[in-house]
């Protein structure tokens, strides 16, 4: 399900304002943001940083701040209409922003969100 990059975006603007707005605002240093593809690797999205649970006041300063990447080729790929596209955008931002917040792969497996 192909869509412009604009579109993409909105989608992924949705998935996050549709949080609910304690988990939201409990979000700290982290940034949002979409790229085509990841090199080699076929992702719906990366979670790179320090989870909030692993942050300390001696061990988390002067970092740069967390970054969240949803891939839109590959989720395009998997989607074949925009209620898929969508419903896989949420899910990923969803899956990503709980590995900021320290839960596992295996955690999100048992939730039905891997």
């Amino acid at each position: 399900m192909l869509v412009s990059a604009e579109r993409f975006e909105e989608l992924v603007q949705e998935a996050l304002q549709d949080l609910p707005a304690d988990l939201a605002a409990a979000m700290e240093n982290v940034a949002v943001i979409v790229e085509d593809h990841a090199d080699n690797r076929a992702l719906f999205g990366l979670y790179e940083g320090v989870p909030l649970t692993k942050r300390g006041p001696m061990s988390y300063k002067g970092v740069l701040p967390d970054r969240i990447t949803i891939y839109q080729d590959t989720i395009s790929a998997y989607a074949h209409n925009e209620f898929e596209l969508k419903q896989q955008v949420r899910k990923t931002v969803i899956h990503e922003i709980a590995h900021h917040f320290g839960i596992s792969d295996a955690r999100l497996d048992e939730l039905g969100w891997a």
